[in-house]
């Protein structure tokens, strides 16, 4: 038998429903119309390139850049023009040296062509066209695979989709995403007092108002409201519209009627079901008539009828529950503050007090919001977040350092990493928000960005992994572009080598196979650590050979094909669009491809010092020096070193 009142700690309470229920998210596909704002069930990559083909940029004129190359205002070249592609066109024209194909913006590049010469600068003359100006190569033209390359990942699992999101998604012709479920929520009210928005409001009676904001509260949370309508304090009422909501709903919240007076019947209305009502009562302020209960093994939350209180119960256990069945991560949206006046508290109840944030010389201050309690739905309006003050503690000197939990979802990322793509840093990330949740985005543009995103303030960490002449990692590009009040922390060895099909086909062995006709290259982005070691062997192969390095470029088939990441040259490898590319070991081995191993290099980690003592800073850095972290690293073909967490101060 429950004991009505019997008021437990938060702990408790928590603790109570955890034994009887446990959220299970559920997974259902839609289409990309109704996928925005839902959060993505799986990791999605991309099934095929975007743009698929090469492409002009420009209505013009498809020629040989090399043909141009003398062309000026007083003497231009003459070609002979073969026909005209437009947009969604294709034609089995192949231009050759003194020919060129009129084509339209979108359409496909013809063969043999490899810039267009804007119609600006030209003149038709009957077959012929004039040439005024000289194109590079590549000029108004996107390649196939330059905006995004077949394999890359485009959704992360976790992410909520957005508009853009879902342009990524549908270039690349996916028309269905997996997407957690939201979970639906039946909403209730309680109370003879109640009067419906919009209707009269009679003397003695009051707007139903925590219909509204409960309501709101769910589908901010991922959830799907639905409102059921008021229920007047009689037993049979209450009891209709809770078995309504748990036939269509899987979770039931009802606001009034939790307290102990004589009107107050929705706690001995839940215990006609089995266990039914769970807790009744919790040592919090504002919230302490609440109800949890257990009927046909879905929760219902009993809320007290004050805004506040409601609002406050629902933040702490009604939302943690939704997001956790939305698939939404959990967010830990909370700032240091110091406490701006002294502040009293009732010894015995954890509070939950509303404060407005103002950011000073001294960092973020918190400022109680004045005229609180717990029956103003203004004091959760006009506030940008609460505190907790422990049961124990009765008071807080002004100048006291507080955690403060915002109501906003909106805020910076906690950690912002920029620099060269690693799959040992997902691992970091993975172990890290095991530890603590933390929201974090990852940009991948290659050491040197992740070098300069440092030096201009826009990161937290650079993952690093340059190498110099002289055959040192990253310390000499930290001088080369003078960064101060930085430190290098060491990081990992991986191994660099070439990645080709099962059984190396092609029998790759050295850079000297690169410059085979046989042989399709995949090369990575300019900037990155791959690329720079990639040319540095390619000049010395140059200077073996005795010839110039813009020399063997040319040779190779594919150098100007760049993909952003490891794992795109993999999969490129993986789908026979490349028979070798440069990247590390975990890639190979993950997708079943053999390695050639080049070199073993160190990868590195930048950071300014004044984010040192940043949380979500220092979380990455103890994961780093982890034995946990060693351990996965070395399944995936990368290993810790004596220097691992070591700093180097510049």
């Amino acid at each position: 038998m429950k004991v009505f009142r019997d008021v437990i700690l938060l702990e408790e309470a928590i603790k109570k429903l955890k034994e009887f229920y446990k959220p299970k998210p559920k997974v259902e596909e839609v289409d990309l119309f109704n996928a925005t704002g839902r959060v993505s069930a799986e990791d999605v990559y991309a099934i095929s390139d975007v743009p698929p083909f090469d492409r002009a940029t420009m209505d013009g004129y498809a020629v040989k850049a090399e043909d141009t190359f003398e062309a000026d205002e007083e003497n231009p070249v003459r070609l002979k023009v073969l026909g005209y592609i437009s947009a969604g066109e294709w034609k089995d024209i192949e231009v050759t040296n003194g020919c060129a194909v009129e084509i339209a913006t979108g359409a496909p590049m013809p063969k043999g062509s490899n810039a267009v010469v804007m119609v600006e600068y030209t003149k038709r003359i009957g077959d012929y066209v004039e040439i005024f100006k000289a194109v590079a190569p590549g000029e108004n033209v996107m390649s196939a695979g330059s905006d995004v390359m077949q394999g890359e990942l485009i959704l992360r699992k976790g992410d909520i989709i957005t508009h853009r999101d879902i342009g990524v998604l549908a270039s690349c012709g996916i028309s269905k995403v997996k997407v957690y479920k939201r979970p639906t929520v039946a909403i209730i009210s309680t109370g003879n007092e109640l009067v419906e928005v919009g209707k009269e409001l009679e003397f003695g009676k009051i707007y139903d108002v925590n219909s509204y904001t409960l309501f709101s509260a769910v589908e901010e949370n991922g959830g799907k409201a639905l409102f059921l309508g008021i229920a007047r304090d009689k037993e049979d009422e209450i009891e209709r519209l809770i078995r309504r909501g748990l036939e269509i709903a899987d979770i039931v919240i009802t606001s009034g009627g939790t307290s102990a007076g004589v009107g107050d019947i929705v706690y001995r209305v839940l215990n006609k079901w089995k266990p039914g009502v769970i807790v009744h009562g919790i040592a919090v302020k504002p919230g302490k008539p609440a109800i949890i209960a257990i009927c046909n093994g879905k929760p219902v939350f009993g809320l007290p009828g004050y805004p506040t209180s409601a609002l406050i119960v629902f933040e702490v256990l009604v939302a943690p529950i939704l997001r956790a069945l939305a698939g939404i991560p959990k967010e830990e949206n909370r700032i240091r503050a110091k406490i701006a006046t002294k502040t009293f508290s009732a010894e015995g109840r954890r509070e939950f007090l509303p404060v407005n944030i103002a950011k000073g010389s001294e960092g973020y201050m918190a400022y109680p919001v004045s005229g609180y309690y717990s029956g103003a739905i203004t004091s959760l309006a006009f506030s940008d977040g609460f505190i907790e003050i422990p049961e124990n503690v009765v008071m807080l000197e002004e100048g006291e350092n507080v955690e403060v939990k915002l109501f906003s979802r909106l805020k910076p990322a906690d950690l912002m990493i920029i620099g060269s793509h690693c799959i040992g840093v997902d691992i970091i990330l993975r172990i890290l928000n095991k530890i603590k949740p933390i929201n974090t985005k990852v940009i991948n543009i290659g050491s040197t960005g992740g070098i300069l995103a440092i030096k201009r303030g826009e990161a937290d960490i650079a993952g690093t992994h340059l190498l110099d002449e002289s055959g040192v990692y990253n310390e000499p590009f930290i001088r080369k572009y003078r960064l101060r009040d930085v430190v290098l922390v060491k990081g990992y060895l991986r191994e660099q080598g070439f990645i080709v099909k099962r059984g190396n086909p092609k029998r790759i062995k050295s850079f000297r196979d690169l410059l085979r006709k046989d042989v399709t290259f995949i090369n990575r982005n300019k900037g990155s650590g791959t690329r720079i070691l990639l040319d540095m062997n390619l000049k010395k192969l140059a200077n073996d050979l005795g010839i110039d390095f813009d020399e063997v470029v040319k040779s190779i088939k594919g150098y100007e094909v760049e993909a952003k990441t490891h794992t795109s040259v993999a999969v490129s490898v993986l789908s026979g669009k490349a028979d070798v590319g440069i990247g590390i070991k975990s890639v190979a081995i993950k997708y079943g491809l053999d390695f050639i191993p080049i070199r073993a290099e160190e990868y590195d980690f930048l950071i300014r010092k004044d984010r040192l003592n940043k949380e979500s800073v220092k979380l990455f850095l103890n994961v780093l020096k982890s034995e946990e972290f060693s351990k996965e690293l070395e399944k995936i073909g990368m290993k810790t070193y004596e220097r691992t967490g070591e700093l180097i101060e510049f």
